[in-house]
């Protein structure tokens, strides 16, 4: 199995980043939570940092770096804002990775270097209101006529799909049927703006207040037939390896939800009395707070044990298989440390005052996103040769 150990280059952009975050997003994070703000400026001096470039090519304005740096970056936003975490996630992840790895070189020349920059968003519409995990049972449908693309279809939960620099979102949608009858799956390029593609008004969540998401309407939407990305038919493929990357990012999201929880009720508990003595001197509190840094010790590990699997050229169905084991156990650790963390702040941690009361806010989704917790036990005990349904 392929071993991990974080460089000292990672280390250094890690303090990079952390010390961004801690100047740029921290500061402002429980103001965008609670006005439900998408901070488009905060997004920009990501940008400017160049955190969605990491792993893009330098010929795009990219750093040409591993996917271990993207993983690292995500950790250290999502330690400060959950919010920001997922549109990095997302940007990188479900925006820029498909049209990087299956786009042609003109699609690559006209989107990337934007989305590279941070100068704009792309969306990925996979889910529908009807299909969820059921990724080959989509309905919106893609014709093409007189050389271009018409789809018709509707979409939901979308990250990154109606914010002021959303400039696109690679629709997944069906183009025909194959010989066995089963639905002919492609992705189809939708730049923003385009008549009849309109993002619906943003969702009232409960979490993730400042991160932009909405359900997606395409009536007749017209597009060039060049506008597809990849090869026709090969879509449900495309799909599947660009959530097997998000499963593994989503892990890191979920390791910063930990590592915050596991900071700020070390701190709490080291400052709130009780009877004249700090609560960290009482066993119930403290044993908690140790099986917080258990699981951020091993949510991390699995996570970058995962991220180096993928760097090192590994097998897919390996990777597949630590994607997997790492998005379920760093996942399901966070929604367990933010209990944990606000049962430590005692009737604080139910006040929106505190960060830790939107950190439990904002952990419930990890377990659903870039495929459910269910998903993933489905695809562990497949790799381990079980014929699950």
């Amino acid at each position: 199995m392929t071993s991990f150990t974080l460089s000292r280059e990672h280390e250094d952009f890690r303090a990079v980043v952390r010390e961004f975050a801690a100047e740029t997003i921290a500061p402002q994070a429980s103001e965008w939570d609670r006005k439900h703000e998408f901070p488009v400026e905060a997004v920009r001096a990501m940008g400017d940092l160049g955190l969605f470039g990491l792993t893009a090519p330098e010929e795009y304005g990219g750093a040409g770096g591993d996917f271990t740096s993207l993983c690292v970056a995500i950790e250290e936003i999502g330690r400060v804002d959950q919010s920001l975490g997922i549109t990095l996630e997302a940007a990188v992840g479900l925006g820029i990775n498909p049209l990087q790895v299956f786009g042609t070189p003109e699609q690559k020349d006209r989107w990337l270097p934007d989305l590279v920059a941070g100068r704009a968003l792309a969306g990925f519409g996979l889910t529908e209101p009807g299909s969820g995990s059921d990724a080959g049972g989509l309905h919106t449908r893609a014709e093409l006529r007189d050389g271009s693309w018409v789809v018709n279809g509707a979409k939901q939960f979308i990250t990154n799909s109606g914010s002021d620099l959303t400039s696109l979102v690679t629709v997944a949608a069906r183009t025909g049927e194959r010989p066995d009858g089963r639905p002919e799956l492609s992705s189809i390029v939708v730049p923003a703006g385009t008549p009849g593609f309109v993002a619906e008004p943003a969702y009232d969540k409960l979490g993730w207040h400042a991160s932009d998401t909405h359900p997606l309407s395409l009536t007749d939407v017209r597009v060039p037939e060049d506008h597809l990305l990849g090869v026709r038919g090969r879509g449900l493929a495309q799909f599947l390896a660009t959530l097997d990357d998000g499963r593994v990012a989503i892990a890191a999201l979920a390791v910063g939800c930990i590592q915050a929880c596991l900071e700020m009720s070390t701190q709490y508990a080291g400052e709130r009395t009780t009877f004249d003595v700090p609560i960290g001197s009482k066993q119930g509190v403290a044993f908690g707070i140790a099986d917080l840094a258990v699981m951020a010790a091993g949510a991390r590990a699995l996570t970058y044990q995962a991220a180096a699997i993928k760097d090192a050229g590994g097998a897919a169905a390996e990777f597949k298989q630590a994607a997997a084991i790492a998005k379920l156990y760093a996942t399901e650790s966070a929604v367990t440390a933010t209990r944990v963390a606000t049962q430590v702040f005692g009737g604080y941690g139910f006040m929106e005052e505190y960060p830790v009361a939107r950190f439990y806010r904002d952990a419930k989704v990890l377990e659903i996103g870039e495929g459910t917790s269910e998903v993933q036990r489905m695809v562990i005990a497949r790799g381990l040769g079980l014929p699950v349904e």
